[in-house]
């Protein structure tokens, strides 16, 4: 095998999402840049928040909605499937959020 052969072997290692996101760097403000109104989601059958968030920043507890917004990747994912408008998304303030780091 060439060493060209073995460097695109190596570029080919599949690797776990969550040890690519442990190499991200947050910056966290301490004022939320995303609200949830959650007497909105009571009613919510699929709360696709729950399920879609690449970061897993809602979690059902007892049935009940919790939100963290400080491991937020600022896809903006939550805000476009939330049937029922309950969530303020706008981007962290400058300088502050998620610092992607791809090595």
């Amino acid at each position: 095998m060439s060493s060209r052969e073995s460097g695109n072997q190596q570029l080919l290692k599949i690797q776990r999402i969550d040890d690519l996101l442990q190499r991200n760097l947050w910056d966290v403000d301490h004022r939320p840049h995303i609200v949830v109104d959650t007497s909105r989601c009571t009613d919510c059958e699929y709360k696709p928040c729950v399920l879609l968030c690449p970061a897993g920043c809602y979690t059902l507890v007892d049935s009940k909605l919790l939100f963290s917004y400080e491991g937020c990747l600022e896809c903006g994912t939550c805000r476009t499937v939330c049937p029922r408008e309950a969530i303020t998304w706008n981007y962290p303030v400058s300088g502050r959020g998620v610092l992607y780091r791809f090595s």
